[in-house]
């Protein structure tokens, strides 16, 4: 049956050409991945090669060929790296997950073993000082590269010879030198030993998230819409008797319920349909106090984060973290955080108002309070009554296969370029459902390469992701590497029919697509700036900016067709999607901001050890927020930004301001002309991260689009708050 339902689902993508030969090969195009330990050899050759070229650089003089050779390592350790996660978050053999599990720690311990050689460090000193480094991008990188190795410590132990020699001099004691020398060396191990440990908290933390969601069964299963009953899984306890039932010992009768598994997109479900406001508050609690395991996962990854940023000068990871970034400090983004929820608060508890009197008027009860199990559910009835706009008419039109086929149109009238479906050799795929692509120009020939793996299964990562797999770099005056990338999603299928997708599902999926454009169309001379790989302030950028893409009729009726009549989505109901997206954005501004100021504070400086992270979100969310907390839940314990961007979730409101402001300026006229492709592609999607990003930002836009602050860089907001009405 699945690969009936493979077979069919690739049939819908009937807009790509396919090819017979299926050469043997093994995961993601790699011949040693054949099998999952496979993945052993993988980082063994990796190591191997990694050494041979640390024996090179140490024989080279001063030039660009150290830059190149290391940027070589790079993208040998990124190849294993990339791919055992990847192969972790999505395969569906138990073992190729263990073993990519396996690899990705021996590789990240190899790649802080490289992060700390001397030899390395010391070749890229010379060559950043002795003026050999030509180009604007091979001295961009050089720094880069030294950067990274001083954010491992390695300069921790030259920076203690200094020392200490000054202080000899002082003191002439030769203990003194020994006992301080020492000390230093051993931060240096200190700073391994905690990257490690932060490495697989983090690590935990996502592991205990897709494991452990939680749960909470319904009884009766009537309490739950049969709409949406097919979602849960069936449960039965015995029937709670009544006095003629207690007499009768043949009564067998069982009660049937529902388990309500507390995953992200499950819980939503149930927050937005079910109208019995007990069944919402036990979901809601269900969702927001699980996993518990991750309470004391999240202390001790604070913990190792302060230690590590204070033995590396920082006053708090936040600073740590942030310092490469164009928002230079902490405090720059605490202040534009702050003042962007003092802005948005008026309008924001203005909106909760509206919210709170309709809930009073649909229940009847002059003086109810709106609850957060409340927001979807009611927020969801009045957008729906407002505009009209009936979800199963909108899926209609959004087929996955026609989705598909609408990233194809993007790249057609913006770059000239067409997805085709290649055929892919055997072993290279890890699940049936997944397809091929390769981007593809007239002129220029392939551009690079998109695995789409887009159904949700058991045990496969449960939101949707831009996975780089292979970046790109310049080999040779003729030749570049090709980047390939995963696009992964969770949408849902049945009876092995193609997904409709709602259309928050569309706009998730140009998000994602924002993300592997940057990747496809990026052409930079070191994989070290392929794509995504760029300050984080700007990596979210591209993404927000193609969901402006999903909301416009001009794009939405190229491939948004009825799927019985062919005819066009309506105009008119597009106008009224847009109405329905528009009638609350303070309160999604609102959160954002929340999240961000969340992420900061836990990850800043802390006037007392342990932080109770619990009463610290909550006291934020009532202070930045218009909803109660709800006591006994920790939230927070479920967001794996906490992880990958620890004390950076503030960049996706930076992007989301710069991403406003490109529409505005650049796109909004005439979103799918070559003009404004070719404004997107060279002047801002080509560099990655190659160039820097407020330069970048201000050659493609205009120097309007960011202002100096503090000492850092903020985005402006005049676009966002015209968009949110502010």
């Amino acid at each position: 049956m699945l690969l009936r339902a493979a077979a069919i689902r690739r049939a819908a993508v009937a807009a790509y050409s396919t090819a017979a030969a299926r050469p043997e090969t093994g995961l993601y195009g790699f011949d040693v991945l054949r099998t999952a330990k496979g993945f052993r050899r993988f980082v063994d050759e990796a190591i191997q090669r990694s050494d041979e070229l640390v024996a090179h650089i140490a024989q080279l003089p001063p030039s660009a060929e150290i830059v190149r050779a290391m940027d070589e390592i790079s993208n040998t350790v990124c190849s294993v790296i990339d791919s055992a996660e990847l192969c972790r978050n999505t395969h569906p053999d138990r073992e190729f997950v263990e073993e990519g599990d396996k690899a990705s720690m021996r590789i990240y311990e190899h790649l802080q073993y490289l992060n700390t050689n001397t030899t390395l460090y010391n070749a890229i000193l010379k060559a950043e000082s002795e003026g050999v480094l030509l180009t604007d991008e091979t001295r961009k990188a050089a720094n880069n590269l030294r950067v990274d190795f001083e954010k491992g410590g390695i300069h921790l132990p030259k920076g203690c010879r200094t020392e200490v020699y000054f202080k000899l001099l002082l003191l002439n004691f030769h203990f003194y030198l020994e006992t301080q020398c020492s000390s230093t060396a051993d931060k240096l191990e200190r700073v391994n030993q905690l990257n490690l440990a932060i490495a697989q908290l983090g690590r935990k933390f996502n592991e205990n998230i897709m494991t452990k969601p939680g749960f909470v069964d319904i009884y009766p299963a009537s309490r739950i819409p049969r709409s949406i009953q097919h979602n849960f899984k069936a449960v039965s306890r015995s029937r709670p008797m009544g006095i003629e039932e207690q007499s009768n010992p043949m009564n067998t009768t069982r009660q049937k319920g529902l388990r309500i598994l507390a995953d992200s997109g499950t819980l939503s479900s149930a927050l937005r349909w079910v109208s019995d406001e007990e069944v919402r508050r036990q979901v809601f609690i269900a969702g927001n106090s699980e996993p518990r395991e991750n309470i004391a996962v999240l202390d001790e990854l604070i913990d190792a984060r302060d230690e590590f940023a204070k033995t590396m000068g920082c006053k708090s990871y936040a600073e740590f973290a942030i310092r490469p970034n164009m928002a230079a400090s902490a405090d720059v983004v605490m202040a534009f955080l702050n003042d962007l929820s003092d802005i948005v608060r008026h309008k924001a508890d203005e909106e909760f108002n509206t919210i709170r009197d309709f809930k009073r008027r649909k229940c009847n009860q002059k003086s109810a309070d709106l609850e957060p199990w409340d927001e979807d559910y009611y927020i969801g009835m009045m957008k729906s009554s407002a505009h009209s706009v009936d979800p199963s008419v909108v899926a209609s039109y959004f087929p996955l296969s026609q989705c598909i086929k609408g990233l194809n149109v993007l790249v057609e009238s913006l770059f000239g370029a067409t997805f085709n479906q290649i055929p892919m050799g055997d072993g290279e795929s890890w699940h049936p459902d997944v397809i091929k692509l390769s981007l593809h120009h007239p002129d220029q020939g392939d551009l690079g390469f998109m695995y789409l793996d887009l159904y949700s299964r058991k045990g496969k990562y449960p939101g949707c992701a831009h996975f780089a797999i292979r970046g790109g770099r310049r080999l040779s005056d003729s030749e570049y590497q090709l980047p390939i990338i995963a696009l992964v999603c969770n949408f849902s299928s049945s009876r092995g029919l193609t997904a409709r997708l709602n259309h928050w599902d569309v706009e998730t999926l140009f998000h994602e697509f924002g993300h592997a454009l940057h990747s496809l169309l990026s052409r930079t001379e070191y994989q070290h700036f392929s794509g995504t790989r760029v300050a984080l302030d700007v990596a979210e950028t591209p993404s927000n900016l193609f969901e402006f893409y999903a909301w416009d009729y001009r794009v939405l009726r190229t491939f948004a067709l009825d799927e019985t009549t062919g005819d066009p989505i309506p105009e008119n109901l597009v106008k009224a999607l847009n109405a329905s997206r528009n009638m609350f954005p303070a309160t999604e501004l609102q959160r954002q901001i929340f999240y961000s100021i969340m992420d900061l504070t836990l990850f800043g400086e802390h006037t007392s050890k342990p932080l109770d992270t619990i009463s610290a979100v909550a006291d934020l969310k009532r202070r930045h927020t218009s909803w109660n907390y709800v006591e006994g839940t920790h939230w927070h314990t479920r967001f794996s930004h906490l992880i990958n961007y620890g004390a950076g979730y503030y960049s996706y409101l930076y992007a989301r301001c710069f991403a406003t402001t490109i529409w505005h300026e650049i796109c909004q006229d005439d979103p799918l002309s070559r003009n404004t492709g070719s404004a997107l592609r060279d002047k801002f999607l080509q560099y990655g991260g190659a160039k820097d990003p407020s330069a970048l930002l201000k050659d493609f836009v205009g120097d309007s689009v960011i202002r100096n602050s503090g000492g850092g860089i903020i985005p402006d907001i005049s676009s966002l708050r015209k968009e949110v009405g502010l």
